[in-house]
């Protein structure tokens, strides 16, 4: 299985201007410089990076619970992706994912048990494996 996404860039940096879609058609939109590096309207690759691992993470974790018999109502994550700069230009320095889940049942040991493993082990984390994640868990 393979999934596709496309960008497409026009112009110089600062000034040029993007356009990002997803392969299935559930989401595309442009993107710019001012909408990565400033808070200016539009998309940016670390948000596209940021929704992809929050929803990977939220999916392993109700996964990871329900196998130890615990069927979540909810698993909301937020991954926060943040930007710093080195001697060779911009990067990702961490990502922060907040995670609040309704699970009737578990106990906040098992919770966190479970969503401790999860951080490191959803397909998206294994990717981004060379990147510090760090994880707030709070069982509702």
């Amino acid at each position: 299985m393979a999934r596709h996404a496309t960008a497409e860039w026009k112009g110089d940096l600062k000034g040029g201007s993007g356009h990002v879609k997803l392969g299935s058609g559930a989401y595309e939109g442009d993107y710019s410089f001012s909408s990565r590096f400033e808070d200016k309207p539009g998309a940016n690759p670390e948000e596209l990076l940021g929704a992809a691992h929050a929803g990977c993470y939220s999916m392993a974790l109700a996964n990871s619970l329900a196998g130890a018999g615990f069927v979540a109502r909810s698993v909301e994550t937020t991954a926060d992706v943040n930007l710093g700069k080195d001697d060779k230009g911009f990067l990702i320095t961490r990502i922060d994912l907040t995670v609040v889940a309704d699970v009737p049942g578990v106990d906040n040991a098992t919770f966190q048990e479970w969503a401790e493993k999860t951080r490191t082990g959803c397909i998206i984390a294994r990717a981004l494996a060379a990147t510090e994640t760090t994880l707030k868990a709070t069982l509702k």
